[in-house]
């Protein structure tokens, strides 16, 4: 391994172009060596665009690339399984974005394929790195709140047109795919625990078919209970928060953090109000490190590629919930 890993970005998506390979540029080690598309006319513009040495016009191109140490992978969801497993087949290490993929099950067949190879593979689910919710995660466990009983998250925001890729069927798109994980992972990382039971309601797109926006509910074991809504025809938000029985945490800012800004995190115990100031902080360029790190130290990622089968396993639970 180089001292730096050269990553391999396969698709022109926009979350790589504005955030991932920014956070890639900005990290200590890793370098955007090159990029893919199914066009290369596309894929040299993209690199033109944003200063990347090479560009592939086919995704096989690019994972053969002996030089490419790993590979992100921001493709539609229904695309995520398939050509991830296909990095693992030429020995590339992939970060890809969440969900990791259409259903539990196949995301278990992606954890398998990499662990039979012992690569690393891991999901982009960018927030948990951020200072503030290492923050939450501190103080709840240290007994901020007290005992855990509710927690509660939103996650929407209004698509900008009708032929986004979330509105899509085939591609795996709802709201709950593409939001309401992070809702479903959050209040999975606050009760350090696996729901026993799981309602939803949604409403499904009549040209769409998937999920526009949806509301679920989770039970569990200790007693504690989780609500959270996720859309994708609401107005922006993206928030959670944590109650006990002392106290409460209120997150206004929970999954997509302004890298420039800093945020708050506000703190209820008794009858004291605190308000915790947490510094800028880009939690992509804190994901992509971690991932590169445990390329060059030979370790696990911070977070198991086992979570996000679990993470999944929720999902499909509220889906076939709200279908019925």
């Amino acid at each position: 391994m180089p001292q730096k890993i050269r990553w391999g970005v396969i698709s022109t998506a926009n979350i790589g172009l504005k955030r991932v390979i920014p956070a890639i540029r900005a990290s200590r080690n890793g370098e955007v060596a090159a990029v893919a598309s199914r066009s290369l006319e596309k894929a040299r513009a993209f690199a033109a665009e944003t200063g990347i040495p090479r560009a592939y016009g086919s995704y096989e191109e690019l994972i053969a690339d002996p030089t490419i140490d790993a590979i992100y992978n921001p493709l539609p969801n229904s695309e995520h399984a398939a050509w991830s497993i296909r990095c693992a087949e030429a020995g590339k290490p992939v970060l890809c974005e969440k969900p990791l993929a259409r259903s539990a099950a196949e995301a278990q067949t992606m954890v398998d394929a990499f662990a039979a190879r012992g690569l690393l593979l891991a999901e982009a689910f960018m927030y948990r790195f951020h200072p503030q919710t290492q923050q939450v995660v501190r103080m709840v466990e240290a007994g901020a709140v007290g005992d855990v009983t509710v927690v509660q998250a939103a996650f929407c925001f209004p698509v900008s047109r009708e032929d986004d890729i979330r509105l899509s069927q085939p591609l795996a798109g709802g709201a709950l795919m593409d939001v309401g994980c992070y809702c479903v992972s959050v209040i999975r990382l606050l009760t350090d625990a696996e729901p026993e039971r799981v309602h939803a309601v949604a409403a499904f797109g009549a040209r769409s078919g998937v999920d526009e926006a949806l509301a679920g509910v989770l039970g569990f074991a200790s007693g504690a209970v989780a609500h959270f809504d996720c859309g994708l025809r609401s107005y922006r938000t993206h928030t959670y928060e944590v109650r006990g029985t002392r106290g409460r945490i209120l997150v206004p800012e929970g999954f997509v953090m302004d890298p420039g800004a800093g945020t708050v995190i506000r703190h209820w115990q008794g009858t004291r109000y605190d308000e915790i100031d947490i510094g800028p902080a880009d939690h992509y360029q804190l994901m992509v490190e971690d991932f590169a790190d445990a390329l060059l130290a030979g370790r696990a990622p911070r977070f198991a590629p086992q979570d996000a089968v679990a993470n999944m396993r929720v999902i499909d639970s509220l889906l076939a919930a709200a279908r019925a």
